[in-house]
């Protein structure tokens, strides 16, 4: 009889265990398709500028803003009625070899001969915060301008939806570029990416920055 019931909660403890590792690799398995979706859609619904200063010194980043300034006058200039994402995309192409003359242009007015390097491209980006808008880690349809070497450290930003003239020490975004976002994304994908004190949108929020990260770290080896 002992043994019998040995027996039985042998197999009832394997048949538990069995049933847990299927709901954990479903869990698993649906947090990812999760992520996934949601990284996209967001990532979908934003064209970013990267530009990357020659090296760390002082004045290498000072003209790397320089540059992003002018680039940035210009594109809003262009892309003042843009509505869509492609629109921007379309305009990024068109005035690719502008973009390159302006960088070039304020390199050499400041005593520099560093070449420029031009890309409209899918890149990765670390999470970042505009104002009251996060961005979680992914890769995203950019304009990256690479300055002389590229050693230096990056600048980021958002140009559709215009985020890039945001104050970050005001921690506002325009109403505007917040609806743009709105109306192309889902109401959960628009609060995830928003400044809410949900504690479920939170943790939404850290489980795509963890899958995110975890890609990152496969990439990377």
């Amino acid at each position: 009889m002992k043994n019998l019931l040995k027996f039985i909660n042998f197999g009832f403890i394997k048949r538990f265990f069995i049933v847990l590792i299927l709901f954990a690799f479903f869990v698993f398995i649906s947090a990812i398709s999760y992520v996934n979706a949601v990284s996209e859609d967001i990532a979908n619904s934003v064209f970013r500028l990267h530009v990357i200063a020659n090296s760390d010194s002082k004045e290498d980043q000072d003209l790397k803003y320089l540059v992003r300034d002018k680039v940035l006058e210009y594109m809003n200039n262009i892309a003042k009625n843009c509505s869509s994402k492609e629109e921007v995309i379309q305009l990024a192409y068109e005035y690719k070899d502008e973009f390159y003359n302006i960088a070039k242009n304020v390199i050499k007015e400041n005593g520099y001969n560093y070449d420029v390097k031009i890309s409209i491209g899918n890149f990765e980006f670390p999470t970042k915060y505009y104002g009251d808008i996060s961005l979680p880690a992914g890769y995203y349809d950019a304009l990256k301008i690479e300055i002389g070497e590229a050693k230096g450290q990056n600048w980021w930003c958002v140009m559709f939806p215009p985020l890039c003239f945001v104050d970050v020490t005001a921690g506002v975004v325009p109403d505007e570029s917040k609806q743009i976002m709105q109306d192309n994304l889902s109401e959960e994908e628009y609060d995830l990416i928003s400044d809410k004190t949900d504690s479920g949108i939170k943790f939404k929020f850290s489980l795509i920055e963890f899958f995110k990260n975890i890609n990152f770290a496969k990439i990377s080896e």
